[in-house]
């Protein structure tokens, strides 16, 4: 399979601008995608924020089965400060909120002592397609941040108010180099990495293949497909769909984009793909 790698030149120069932004901000939102979190993570980023206080947020954690649960706990016995929400979900901006107020109540406090008063500012971040904007909307309750649902929407910084916090919208930003291609393949599956840099055909046998370990009753359920070779099981995706070309043969283009389209939107079910052990492999535990 190809090699996965993506770091275009706007995120070079946003990595850049971020040690000069952080200077400004209190503390960070690290937006995570619940369904593949380790994969979702970049390590470069961490090396920035220093020791400003880190608020893990497990987003789209209504597209997540529940073994993503024991690694939240799993995070938050290595001392991380985490939580799990849908940004979609309205309700979630109460725990966030208080989230948020949890990890900056020692900064709060030392400048309610000198005298200050300030909006306390986030510095949210986190690779592209995570929710980042969606999350911010979710907090000031309106649409004010630029959203989308493919790689890279976002490509200046935007400061919004919320209440008594200030947050930093930031551009996604991957890591250099995607050097466990496992988790890049995640990425890859999630939308995080532009699709037009991907071979669909490649993508779309990777994520049959990991779903058929662990998530096949999802695959059955919306397609009627039998457990076999992934190249079979797109054959039996494109069937079930009619998708057919002139002389009868079938279209896998049509059935790998339908697959992909269907994942990302959760018609496949919940799924959680990284383990412990991927969270090892990017020192998150």
């Amino acid at each position: 399979m190809k090699q996965i790698h993506w770091f275009p030149g706007h995120m070079a120069k946003a990595m850049r601008q971020m040690e000069d932004d952080l200077k400004l901000c209190d503390a960070v939102i690290l937006v995570l995608d619940a369904r593949a979190p380790a994969s979702s993570y970049n390590p470069k980023l961490e090396e920035l924020l220093g020791t400003r206080p880190i608020l893990y947020v497990f987003n789209k954690s209504d597209l997540s089965d529940s073994s993503v649960d024991k690694l939240i706990s799993r995070m938050r016995e290595s001392g991380r400060e985490t939580i799990k929400l849908s940004a979609l979900d309205k309700n979630a901006a109460r725990q966030l909120g208080s989230a948020m107020e949890k990890i900056t109540a020692e900064k709060a406090e030392r400048l309610s002592e000198k005298g200050v008063r300030r909006a306390l500012r986030f510095f949210v971040a986190g690779v592209p397609n995570t929710g980042k904007s969606t999350l911010i909307n979710l907090l000031v309750g309106g649409k004010r941040a630029q959203v989308g649902d493919k790689a890279g929407v976002t490509k200046t910084k935007q400061w919004v108010r919320c209440g008594s916090f200030e947050l930093m919208d930031t551009p996604g930003t991957m890591p250099p180099y995607l050097m466990d291609q496992s988790l890049a393949r995640r990425l890859a599956y999630l939308g995080c990495i532009n699709d037009d840099i991907l071979e669909p055909d490649e993508i779309a046998l990777s994520l049959l293949s990991e779903l058929k370990e662990n998530y096949f009753e999802g695959l059955k359920s919306r397609y009627g497909v039998e457990k076999g070779e992934p190249l079979a099981m797109l054959e039996g995706v494109c069937k079930a769909r009619g998708f057919l070309l002139k002389g009868g043969e079938l279209d896998f283009e049509r059935g790998e984009r339908t697959l992909i389209d269907d994942f990302r939107k959760g018609k496949l079910g919940r799924v959680c793909f990284d383990s412990e052990e991927d969270l090892k492999k990017v020192n998150l535990i």
